[in-house]
């Protein structure tokens, strides 16, 4: 079978290769899965580069996610094949790949299969950050990142809840979109003070909580927006940078900064939490309630291309890679 292979880690664009690979055979509890589609999400480029909380051991499949058809089972799994799951594994950037039952998520006839691609990394973390955030209807919350694939799904559930939003971006070409998904207040960091901005309008109080992907200078200043008591979910990295934290900020102002990974996340709660996730996550997605927007689908063949993709300024929607 055809699978995209990395034996060193590095930049994606050069160290991606399409390799035929033997098929392989499922394990206790295991099943092997043709892949339908799979997305190209910023945890697939870290784990790459050895950015990511999971090491890759080398030589080493890609992609963490995608959707499929069941097409044999290991022992001890009771199910069918033909099922079309929703499912993570490592090494999802491949004509078929193997996953844990347990990872496995059916997917409702409604769902078309470039949502389903996209069922658990973003929309779960999405949920479960809006969820530990703490922000109260009609209060405050800055997501960075704002036109990222994870930013729109935060702007449109926090819509849903009636929490107000401020997005950060560094351009303006997707701000009439991002208001139209339920953006309250966007601003410009190339172009704009962040924390005058957020003064000017909280009207002085600053945001409950940031949600913050890139880091650096931005989550610098990010810090400085939170009210008394806030709090700061940092789950990326996008600019490779660390942010510098202004201690005398953290007394007086009790803020609270502090990691999340949906790996431990889904470890960490109890098993009812995530079935309410994953039913509201579904039920929102099947019914069209929240969208997950598709800017491109490549083919194996064409992995640089897709990455390339991916990673470009100003994208839309979410690139697929299609096996």
């Amino acid at each position: 079978m055809k699978s995209i292979i990395f034996s060193q880690t590095g930049k994606p664009t050069d160290i991606l290769k399409l390799t035929e690979i033997a098929l392989p055979e499922p394990g206790p509890n295991e099943v092997r899965i043709k892949v339908i589609a799979s997305p190209i999400n910023p945890s697939d480029i870290m784990f790459v580069q050895n950015l990511y909380g999971i090491r890759p051991q080398l030589p080493s499949g890609a992609g963490f996610e995608g959707v499929g058809v069941v097409d044999a089972l290991g022992e001890g799994v009771q199910m069918k094949t033909g099922m079309r799951v929703s499912f993570t594994s490592v090494g999802t950037w491949s004509e078929y790949a193997i996953a844990h039952q347990r990872s496995l998520i059916p997917v409702p006839d409604a769902m078309p299969d470039e949502m389903a691609a996209q069922l658990f990394v973003n929309p779960f973390t999405a949920y479960a950050m809006v969820q530990d955030s703490g922000v109260p209807e009609g209060g405050w919350l800055m997501v960075t990142a704002a036109g990222s694939a994870f930013g729109k799904l935060v702007i449109q559930l926090c819509a849903m809840r009636g929490i107000k939003t401020i997005g950060t971006v560094r351009r303006n070409d997707l701000n009439d979109d991002l208001k139209t998904l339920g953006l309250t207040e966007v601003i410009n960091t190339e172009t704009e003070s962040l924390p005058a901005r957020v003064k000017q309008i909280t009207e002085g109080k600053g945001v409950t909580c940031v949600l913050d992907a890139v880091g650096g200078h931005t989550a610098t200043e990010a810090v400085s927006c939170l009210a008394r008591g806030g709090t700061m979910l940092i789950y990326g990295l996008m600019s490779l940078q660390d942010p510098s934290l202004n201690v005398g900020l953290l007394i007086f102002r009790e803020l609270t900064i502090k990691g999340f990974w949906l790996t431990d996340w889904m470890r960490r709660v109890d098993s009812h939490i995530r079935q309410d996730v994953a039913q509201n996550v579904i039920t929102l997605l099947a019914s069209g309630e929240i969208q997950l927007p598709v800017e491109a689908s490549y083919p194996l063949e064409q992995i640089a291309e897709a990455v390339e993709h991916a990673e470009r300024n100003g994208r839309w929607g979410k690139i697929l890679v299609k096996p």
